[in-house]
Formats: structure tokens, C-alpha cells, sequence
């Protein structure tokens, strides 16, 4: 599924939690920076087409929820960038952050104990 970056933030808004109306939807977008109605409900019936929401009516208003969750988008969006700019491999992109100083301690942390789970589940 292909989400553009303002579709992006608006299922960010929506992860957040659910159901949401949209009222609810542009009141959180609008605390980064402000956001036309009109183009957020109209990102909202892009998403639904993608099947990335859905949503039911409750009195007057429709109350938007996920069909994909934050993490399942997240692995496939990864993915995806991986296989289109890394031809599937892994490595050269956090070989690239690391010579660019981008990875924290907390990260490269994160990264050790991530290998060590994997080496224990695929010896």
C-alpha cells in the first residue's frame, strides 16, 4: 500500500487513537501546522479507497478507524524502501547512517541486542 507523506500524517493522527471524527482528525493535525478541511477529508476518502481506513456513522458524523496498524504499515513500508533503495539488503543503509554520525548510542544499543535475539533464534 502506498501512502504519500500527508496521507502518512494523517493515518499518524488517527493512530493516535480510534474511532476519530473528522473534526477530531483536523484538531490534532492542526497542533503541527494548519490544515483546510476540505483537503483532509479528501485525504480521508484517498485512504479509505486504499483501504487504509474505514469508518461508520454515528448520528451525523463518521468516525474514522485503521484498517493497518501503525507497526504493520511501518515493517511494509521498510520494506519496501529496502528493496527499492538497498536491492533487499539491510546493511548499507545503517553503514550509511553510521558514517553520517546519525546513530545514537541508545540506537546502536538497540541494533546489538536486536542481532543478539536474532543469533539466538536462528542458530
Amino acid at each position: 500500500m502506498e501512502i504519500s507523506k500527508t496521507e502518512l500524517e494523517v493515518m499518524q493522527a488517527i493512530w493516535k487513537q480510534s474511532p476519530v471524527s473528522s473534526s477530531e482528525i483536523i484538531n490534532r493535525l492542526n497542533r503541527k501546522r494548519e490544515w483546510h478541511e476540505k483537503t483532509v477529508k479528501t485525504l480521508l476518502g484517498r485512504l479509505v479507497k486504499k483501504q487504509a481506513l474505514d469508518y461508520h456513522k454515528e448520528g451525523r458524523q463518521y468516525l474514522y478507524f485503521p484498517l493497518v496498524s501503525q507497526s504493520d504499515y511501518q515493517a511494509q513500508a521498510s520494506q519496501s524502501l529496502i528493496s527499492r533503495l538497498f536491492e533487499g539488503r539491510i546493511s548499507p543503509l545503517v553503514a550509511g547512517f553510521a558514517k553520517q554520525e546519525k546513530l545514537s548510542k541508545d540506537d546502536v544499543d538497540e541494533l546489538k541486542q536486536l542481532i543478539a535475539n536474532w543469533e539466538k533464534e536462528n542458530d
